[in-house]
């Protein structure tokens, strides 16, 4: 071994080595890489070819290729030197700039115009700009109207199982889920609350058998689109239901027929009575009164248990404020296996039912639900009106987005809306109903409406003149109304007099109004008779000191 030598580097390419055996024939040396022919890329007749090839270089074309390829050893040579300050002069010469062109670069713009207009018949497909978000262009034309269904009614009356029945009968629910509702509902041994499992879909609902939060679905049919709001039946969640009721169209008002539950819920302390107040003072144009429960083993179909709770409702539906003939329609079902829902009644179960509709007894001509409901039509509805959206919440993705109901108007993306009551004005950037798209939103259309620039505190509930809450001082505990702004203060200390609204986190001078006399003191003077808190929808909105009080009255 030698300790000098030098480090061993492998060769790629050196044969593979072959243990016992001869050496293996030297692989074949690969061609050397063709070079390009001179005449390829030059031209032959070019001085400056000519010079290199025949003056500096004698016709050797190898060390002719060689040089004109090294430019800094070109310019070594005058002959070369001066080929090319000629060339530049006759450039500066030709100038088409200085006018010297003798009308050929307009000749020549004339031909590249001709080259760039288009022929639309012949034109090769260029590549498709960038697509930007699709908008369902087919919804604005869509002649059917929407309609929002809020089902209402006393806990267990069958609102929850009705809604999804619906939405089975129309094929909005695959077979999977209510195989799946139904194995759950087994589970908790009851059976027959599988459909209801498909409106109610958190645990607490599903444990307790009672609606909490208000169950959103829709469907359609030829006539009409339809929204589901499955309204809360009990007196605890009565908040809930007036939300749902706050965007209704139409009430269906849901009665159990069975024996001791229509009397619960229609008597003093039950939801039946409440429940279709609401409704007729939030705005329902119509009121559809379905007597559910009807195959139940203590009914049987039979009609003078339909009759009889239709003679206790009228009068008190009447005295709500119902129109009966016009505004209000009776009809018997079963919510459960589907009666009179989408399909009529077998004759054989209700043989007294074909006569009821045929002869328009019940203010309704329409042997089923769904083909009365197909058979309404709600006046009132102007497109062509300015826009009013009631903004029922708002959250952030990717953007501040507001939910509502174009209760007039049509809103499209792009224009321009106004916020009230803060007046600030945004740009719609997007407007999407159950995530489709939307080019434009008619009255009726639940909406989600993206605002270009607004941020989440510009969209909730502002304290404006005629706020009212619950105030709250020491002991004492009254209704108060905000009369009157005096001047607002903003987070950044910007002072506004006058002001007609003041957000969240601004500090307000301002005047308030109790229903009644209230023992009160300056907070300078008493501090603890001066401090106060006002609450509403069970939140504290604002608190603050008191300092002044209306002059006291002599005598």
């Amino acid at each position: 071994m030698n300790p000098n030598a030098s480090d061993w580097t492998p060769s790629a390419s050196a044969p593979a080595f072959t243990p016992g055996g001869a050496a293996p024939a030297p692989a074949p040396t690969p061609p050397p890489a063709k070079q390009e022919s001179a005449a390829s890329d030059i031209d032959e007749s070019d001085p400056l070819w000519q010079c290199v090839l025949n003056k500096i270089c004698e016709g050797d074309r190898a060390r002719a290729m060689k040089l004109i390829n090294d430019p800094d050893s070109l310019m070594n040579y005058p002959e070369v030197v001066a080929i090319i300050a000629a060339s530049d002069d006759k450039m500066e010469e030709d100038d088409w700039e200085k006018g010297n062109d003798d009308g050929a670069a307009d000749e020549l713009a004339e031909k590249m115009e001709e080259k760039m207009v288009i022929d639309e018949a012949n034109a090769e497909p260029t590549a498709a700009p960038p697509k930007k978000e699709e908008v369902a262009e087919a919804v604005e034309g869509d002649p059917r109207e929407h309609l929002n269904l809020v089902f209402i009614g006393h806990v267990d009356a069958g609102k929850s199982t009705l809604s999804g029945n619906i939405l089975y009968l129309t094929d909005n629910v695959d077979k999977r889920t209510i195989e799946k509702c139904e194995s759950e509902a087994k589970e908790r041994n009851r059976e027959s609350w599988f459909l209801a499992f498909i409106m109610d879909t958190n645990e607490e609902e599903r444990a307790k058998g009672i609606t909490v939060e208000v169950g959103r679905a829709t469907f359609e049919t030829e006539a009409h689109r339809y929204s589901i709001l499955d309204a809360p039946g009990h007196k605890n969640y009565v908040p809930n239901m007036i939300m749902g009721a706050s965007q209704a169209d139409v009430g269906i008002l849901v009665i159990s027929a069975r024996k001791g539950e229509f009397e619960s819920g229609f008597d003093k302390g039950g939801q039946t009575r409440e429940h279709a107040l609401l409704a007729k003072t939030l705005g329902v144009s119509y009121l559809v009164v379905v007597i559910n429960k009807m195959d139940e083993p203590t009914v049987q179909w039979k009609k003078e248990r339909f009759d009889e709770c239709v003679q206790k409702l009228k009068p008190f539906l009447k005295g709500c404020g119902f129109t009966i003939k016009k505004e209000v329609k009776f009809m018997p079902i079963s919510g459960l296996n589907g009666a009179n829902v989408k399909d009529e009644v077998d004759p054989k179960e209700c043989s007294w039912w074909k006569d009821c509709y045929k002869n328009g007894d019940n203010n309704t001509d329409k042997a089923t639900l769904m083909d009365l409901l197909d058979s309404l039509e709600l006046k009132g509805r102007n497109p062509d009106a300015p826009v009013r959206i009631p903004v029922l919440d708002r959250y952030s993705d990717r953007g501040t987005i507001a939910m509502g109901k174009v209760e007039s108007g049509t809103i499209r993306p792009g224009m321009k809306i106004t916020l009230m009551p803060t007046r600030q004005k945004y740009k719609v950037d997007g407007l999407w109903t159950d995530e489709t798209p939307l080019a434009s939103a008619r009255p009726g259309e639940n909406v989600l409406v993206k605002l270009n620039g607004a941020g989440m505190e510009d969209i909730q509930k502002v304290l404006t003149a005629g706020f009212q809450a619950i105030f709250h001082a020491h002991c004492a505990e009254e209704e108060a109304t905000v009369t009157k702004i005096f001047e607002t203060t903003d987070r950044k200390g910007k002072v506004t007099k006058g002001a007609h609204f003041a957000n969240v986190g601004m500090r307000v001078i301002c005047m308030i109004e109790l229903a009644r006399t209230v023992p009160l003191e300056t907070f300078d003077d008493y501090p603890f008779l001066g401090r106060f808190t006002l609450r509403t929808e069970g939140k504290t909105c604002a608190i603050g000191v008191i300092k002044k009080l209306p002059p006291k009255k002599e005598g």
